[in-house]
């Protein structure tokens, strides 16, 4: 049969620090199954979602986790899928920073692009962006649109604090809308803006967060020392990890 995500890149995954908590896993399983429904991928339930994770990580806990909903069938492109295979991955969390550099990406973004909104197997796009910014010493890049707003890095979400208001960029600008970005969110407000790149050094503090990180100050963009604000960065980390 064939293996549509093998062969176009036509597959979801959820990268999940797995730890018992409902709600996290609950907000990843969502993601998986909107994207599934977007994109024609057969997708398993919530019950049979969480199973496969239980018996992958057993008793361990705090352990990375890959979920990869593979998608089969079909003999030429533009067939739908008619089945559905998975692969975990699981391994210890590695430590995670506090602060971090970050830079410009040369490769823009469009706004327009349907890809990005989804976690799909077609990530070389986010690959290229990651490779060139560690080449240069950066722990990520900065993408930018078309229309020179800011979206995202390739592996996290932005988080501006002004005064005492957070900001993030806006879904429309084209980027991944993160399960911790969610779940911040529901218990934060968070505001979404057109951040132009001309405008990041007029917030008080960035943070990235990911699923993994789960939060971090940026210290620096393009070399230039950005402003931080550990009290925030506290309060944003303790929600996130329910502490």
């Amino acid at each position: 049969m064939l293996n549509r995500t093998l062969l176009f890149g036509e597959g979801l995954f959820e990268t999940i620090r797995w730890k018992s908590q409902e709600e996290k896993l609950r907000l990843h399983y969502e993601r998986l199954k909107n994207s599934a429904e977007a994109l024609g991928i057969p997708y398993p339930t919530y019950e049979e979602f969480l199973m496969d994770l239980q018996e992958a990580t057993g008793k361990e806990e705090n352990l990375y986790v890959k979920y990869l909903l593979i998608s089969k069938g079909g003999d030429y492109l533009t067939q739908k899928p008619s089945q559905r295979g998975k692969l975990i991955i699981t391994k210890p969390l590695r430590a995670t920073p506090e602060k971090v550099s970050l830079c410009l990406s040369p490769y823009l973004r469009h706004s327009s692009d349907p890809v990005c909104r989804h976690k799909t197997t077609s990530y070389l796009f986010n690959l290229m962006v990651k490779k060139h910014s560690q080449s240069l010493g950066f722990w990520d890049g900065v993408i930018a649109n078309e229309k020179g707003y800011v979206c995202e890095t390739s592996t996290a979400n932005l988080l501006f604090l002004k005064g005492s208001k957070l900001y993030t960029p806006a879904r429309e600008n084209g980027l991944l809308w993160g399960t911790t970005l969610e779940f911040l969110s529901r218990r934060i407000p968070i505001e979404e803006d057109y951040i132009s790149l001309e405008r990041i050094e007029d917030y008080h503090s960035l943070f990235v967060l990911n699923s993994l990180l789960p939060c971090a100050m940026v210290e620096s963009f393009e070399g230039k020392p950005l402003k931080q604000d550990p009290s925030t960065f506290e309060v944003i980390r303790k929600t996130i990890l329910g502490k």
